[in-house]
């Protein structure tokens, strides 16, 4: 499929692998202003880059889309990152309907590859490539982080030489699982949907039921991965979340300053899935984005 150009400099439906068997996975770039290149003659501005990936329980959602009470509330944080000096790339993965983990961490890690083998093409420095992700895609962004280098960690045809190309420099996760053989007993009283239900998200994600099948739980588990390696992290959580547990990601940040590495825990309050608050005001959207532009602004040491 070609790629068509939007006039908000949007390069939509790049087609980035094709897993055997499945249909080709498709990208959406997106890049900053015309005015923030250089004029020519001027040595090119290299960019930092975002790789995110959608939530929609690993079943369902769209690449470029944060879900729709996020895309309902009118502020665009693709273009928010764009103006602050980022090239965003969206990205498909398979979803669960049509394979089970890790085939969703491959394709991930697929998109990181791509943007780093097309990063002088597109102005971006291969140094400065991060993940991020809401809900299901944060937990695959926190995979992406945790699991660099590590060929074992997606398939076992898979080369050091790509996984290590599949590498970010940091992760930024809003609400996403971290530990799924905890995340029911985790779950709050009034929670809407629990991983220890009958054909959860969790267990067609891993093709099995979380109780009877440690190995895969843990092996689909960001917790499990945490390295003295790991990158930086953002985590951010609304402490009503009905959906995923906010415990997971205090588990993950505390696994994380165990391992001495340099994490970040943003509470909201009252705030539950999709940021989701009482008065239904968009106040903890803007709360998260803020904090998530901040964090990647701080890790490409832009001003």
């Amino acid at each position: 499929m070609e790629p068509t150009m939007t006039e908000e400099q949007i390069l939509e439906g790049i087609e980035f692998a094709c897993p055997g068997g499945a249909e080709p996975l498709l990208l959406d770039l997106y890049l900053p202003a015309a005015e923030q290149h250089p004029a020519e003659g001027r040595a090119a501005k290299l960019f930092p880059a975002i790789v995110h990936f959608h939530g929609g329980g690993w079943r369902t959602g769209e690449r470029s889309s944060l879900g729709p009470v996020l895309d309902g509330f009118g502020f665009s944080p693709f273009r928010r990152l764009t103006d602050a000096g980022f090239v965003v790339v969206s990205a498909d993965y398979r979803l669960s309907t049509a394979a089970r983990f890790p085939a969703q961490l491959e394709d991930a890690k697929a998109a990181v590859h791509w943007l780093r083998n097309h990063a002088q093409e597109y102005g971006v420095d291969p140094d400065r490539i991060y993940a991020w992700g809401d809900s299901a895609g944060g937990h695959l962004a926190s995979l992406v982080g945790l699991t660099s280098g590590n060929a074992a960690a997606t398939t076992a045809a898979a080369t050091t030489a790509a996984a290590t190309a599949g590498t970010v420099a940091a992760v930024a996760a809003w609400y996403a699982p971290a530990d799924l053989a905890r995340m029911a007993e985790q779950s709050l009283p009034n929670a809407v949907a629990r991983a220890d239900d009958p054909g959860s998200r969790e267990e067609l994600l891993i093709g099995a039921v979380l109780a009877e099948a440690p190995g895969k739980a843990a092996a689909a588990s960001p917790v499990g991965h945490v390295t003295p390696a790991a990158p930086p992290f953002l985590l951010v959580h609304g402490t009503a979340d009905r959906f995923v547990p906010p415990a997971q990601s205090t588990s993950l940040a505390a696994a994380l300053q165990a391992a001495g590495t340099d994490v970040e825990l943003l509470l909201i309050e009252d705030a539950d899935h999709m940021w989701v608050l009482p008065d239904h005001s968009q106040a903890a959207a803007e709360k998260a984005m803020d904090a998530t532009v901040d964090f990647f602004l701080r890790q490409a040491h832009v001003p």
